[in-house]
């Protein structure tokens, strides 16, 4: 605004002392001080306003004005309050470094001017980043990318002060001005958006984290050539988000709507992002099906070739790789989703593909290395790992890209590259948010394998690993190919119907035994199976004299016809423990 506009509206009572050849100076802040040298708190552009208290004598003024006119304020107001009428002297100064001068009545606060000052900078401000937004938009759209989502938010920073970030679903920062956000903070702030969403609220959203009040909004994957969503289940887990530190309650609907537009602008970056991650999906695409066809490793490999370039730029030999297999499922009124409902697969798409970046690594393009593919209810990844400096003597490839001595799909020494469960730390409170009480997340991950003979024997694994994480609790699980060596893990396996009848028959009989007798005989047996049928060590255990155990395993036997000197015996009571 002008020094001009602040003369004209009365209801400020400034009168002019002198200065009138430079009404057109621009304001852009108000400063309020009765230090002698307020220079360090000057960046040029300001009212400031001051009571005269640093006013001591004439030989006061001229310093104080020298100072502000080398600091490029745009005007002076001096209260009336503190010494009457204005000091000649500084009046002097004043004209002299042609600053203009204005005399604030007694009866006119100072926080009047600042708030009116501030409204009037704040709203031209947040036209002219109107205008900026709206021609940046221009340009992303018709031509290359502007600098991406950084450039809109260094311009809110520093036209409206507001520090904002772009942010995924699990929280990991995409893009942001000034300092990075905390990586809790982000996933706290990514939990409380898809909360929100989840419930039907409208954006923003509001949160309140450690004491600070953000504004979240959401930026909708508007890809050119992809239908809306028709139920909010199959973008929440996808949409970023655009988080501003600052309470959007009370914002006028100018602000707000110059919020959705950036957030718009960002959603056209977004779209290019996409557009690049598509070449990286056919990729995985390929190769998926060439796999679950039997094609031969030759052919498997040549299309490795193809893609390893693509996703370890510069790698001179082909990786090693590992794969990973998700899945999203959804229940309505109880039951599972209604076929030609909503459709898993894509959601589980976006959504592993970005579990499998690094949540340490910002950026819009840091998951260049991530191929995903998705067939039916699943999605499936192929991820890249440098092979190793010095591979196995027997696992070095032929010709064709296939293990030379016919190697199967086992893992590398070392078990390099993802871990099951260290993919889900940093995304499992937001993630549960955003699949509410009616969504899971269910991951399996196979061993690394260096050949492409070994990826038809890993895709299993990782669907087996998958299916362990699907028997367990929770609204995310994950499994890896490491938890398949247990037969343990194969009893959530077992129809209920199956379990039901099996520990009946063999335990039924013993609890009722301890109900009527009090023998703690399931005591007993769970003792005498841990003790791997040791009867010195399984007595000890259960202080009991070695005659007395004998008696107790002696009853076990009769009550179920069974004989725990055998290994078969053994092993259908352990099971039968385990599932009851």
């Amino acid at each position: 605004m002008r020094l001009r506009a602040l003369l004209e509206t009365e209801a400020l009572g400034l009168r002019l002392l002198g200065g009138e050849d430079e009404l057109d100076r621009t304001v852009r802040g108000v400063m309020t001080t009765d230090l002698r040298d307020p220079s360090r708190y000057l960046s040029g552009g300001e009212l400031v306003l001051t009571g005269l208290a640093w006013h001591r004598g004439a030989a006061d003024s001229e310093p104080f004005v020298r100072i502000l006119a080398g600091a490029g304020v745009a005007g002076l107001a001096a209260g009336e309050a503190e010494l009457g009428d204005v000091p000649a002297d500084l009046v002097e100064a004043c004209r002299r470094h042609r600053l203009p001068l204005f005399a604030v009545h007694e009866t006119v606060a100072f926080a009047t001017i600042t708030e009116h000052v501030v409204r009037q900078v704040s709203g031209e401000r947040a036209g002219d980043l109107a205008a900026v937004v709206d021609r940046h938009r221009r340009l992303m759209t018709s031509g290359p990318a502007g600098g991406g989502p950084d450039v809109v938010l260094d311009l809110l920073t520093s036209d409206l002060d507001l520090r904002a970030w772009v942010l995924s679903p699990t929280g990991r920062q995409v893009a942001g001005a000034g300092a990075p956000l905390p990586g809790p903070l982000g996933t706290a702030l990514a939990g409380h958006h898809l909360a929100a969403t989840r419930a039907g609220r409208r954006a923003p959203h509001r949160a309140a984290v450690a004491g600070t009040t953000y504004a979240l909004f959401p930026i909708r994957n508007t890809g050119r050539g992809s239908a809306p969503a028709r139920d909010v289940r199959e973008s929440v887990l996808s949409d970023w988000l655009l988080a501003v530190e600052a309470d959007a309650s009370d914002w006028p609907a100018a602000r707000l709507d110059l919020l959705q537009g950036v957030t718009q602008l960002i959603a056209v970056e977004r779209d290019r992002r996409d557009a690049a991650r598509a070449v990286r999906r056919r990729l995985a695409q390929e190769v998926l099906e060439l796999v679950q066809a039997g094609a031969a490793p030759a052919e498997i490999a040549a299309r490795l070739r193809v893609a390893a370039p693509v996703l370890l730029p510069g790698l001179g030999a082909a990786p090693q790789w590992q794969v990973v297999v998700a899945r999203v499922d959804w229940s309505a009124a109880g039951g599972p989703a209604a076929a030609g409902g909503i459709a898993s697969g894509p959601v589980a798409q976006a959504l592993l593909e970005e579990i499998l970046v690094d949540p340490a690594v910002g950026g819009p393009d840091s998951a260049d290395r991530i191929a995903v593919a998705h067939t039916g209810e699943e999605a499936i990844a192929l991820v890249p790992l440098p092979a190793p400096a010095d591979p196995p003597s027997d696992a070095g490839e032929g010709a064709d890209g296939a293990a030379a001595d016919g190697a199967d799909a086992e893992a590398l020494p070392g078990e390099p590259g993802l871990h099951a469960e260290a993919l889900l730390v940093s995304v499992r409170e937001p993630l549960s948010a955003g699949l509410g009480d009616d969504g899971r997340l269910t991951l399996g991950v196979s061993a690394a394998v260096h050949s492409a003979e070994g990826l038809r024997g890993a895709l299993e694994e990782a669907r087996h690993a998958r299916r362990v994480a699907a028997a367990r609790p929770g609204r995310v699980c994950a499994a890896g190919h490491h938890e398949l060596a247990s037969h343990v893990l194969l009893l959530p396996f077992v129809p209920d119907d199956v379990r039901r009848a099996f520990t009946a028959r063999l335990l039924d009989p013993l609890r009722d035994y301890d109900r009527r007798h009090r023998a703690e005989l399931i005591e007993t047996l769970e003792a005498f199976l841990d003790c791997d049928g040791s009867w010195t060590r399984c007595a000890a255990r259960l202080h009991l004299h070695v005659n007395t155990l004998r008696y107790r395993v002696g009853r076990i036997e009769q009550l179920t016809g069974r004989d725990l000197s055998r290994l078969e015996d053994k092993l259908d009571f352990f099971l039968a423990l385990r599932m009851s």
